[in-house]
């Protein structure tokens, strides 16, 4: 019992220092934060695997509140349930609380300082670069065949031309894509649900080891 309760005690304290070290990259959002998650718990922790970001996403953008927050109780809850998805949103949180805390309080002093305006401005660049990079990786594995092209240029035009609630946006890929894959299946056409991947050579070679 207590090497289970150690283990248990040590997955959640890795949760939240994970997540208390990228709440400060919250800066202009919660998707700034999704190339630092990625980075965390993708390819440091393998606590996620690279198929799963464009899931993580879809999930944290569609579910009330900010995106980063529900991405940490997503990776929280599926590394340690109800704990673990506390000690995500605790550690993720801390820090922007601090943040805006100390701002609020220095903000009716340097409102007007030249040198605080421009380091915003340089933080807004940083932040579109970050956003943009989460856009680019979830376009590798979110865009895979004519449908999903078809619908992401569909929203994009929704959103960019017209003056549409974003759910509705949502919504509306959520029934194309229920309609798009049920019409597949009953022509007897070839599903798929992500892209499809390269074999490597190891692979090709050695199929049983890959089943």
């Amino acid at each position: 019992m207590i090497p289970q309760l150690r283990a248990k005690l040590t997955i959640l304290a890795q949760i939240f220092w994970v997540f208390f070290r990228i709440g400060p990259s919250s800066f202009g959002g919660g998707y700034a934060m999704i190339p630092v998650i990625e980075r965390e718990v993708v390819q440091k922790r393998g606590w996620l695997g690279q198929e799963d970001i464009s899931d993580l996403v879809s999930v944290a953008g569609t579910a009330p509140g900010g995106v980063g927050v529900n991405s940490a109780v997503f990776i929280g809850y599926r590394k340690a349930g109800v704990a673990g998805a506390c000690m995500a949103v605790l550690g993720i949180t801390l820090p922007t609380f601090a943040i805006v805390f100390l701002l609020s309080v220095f903000y009716l002093y340097f409102e007007n300082n030249p040198k605080i305006a421009a380091a915003l401005k340089g933080i807004h660049g940083a932040i579109i670069a970050l956003i943009l990079l989460a856009a680019f990786k979830m376009v590798k594995t979110s865009i895979f065949d004519v449908a999903t092209t078809v619908i992401v240029i569909a929203a994009l035009g929704m959103l960019i031309f017209t003056s549409i609630h974003p759910i509705y946006v949502i919504a509306s890929g959520v029934i194309a894509g229920i309609l798009i894959v049920g019409a597949k299946e009953r022509m007897g056409l070839n599903v798929r649900m992500e892209k499809e991947t390269t074999p490597s050579s190891e692979q090709l070679l050695f199929p049983e080891y890959y089943i």
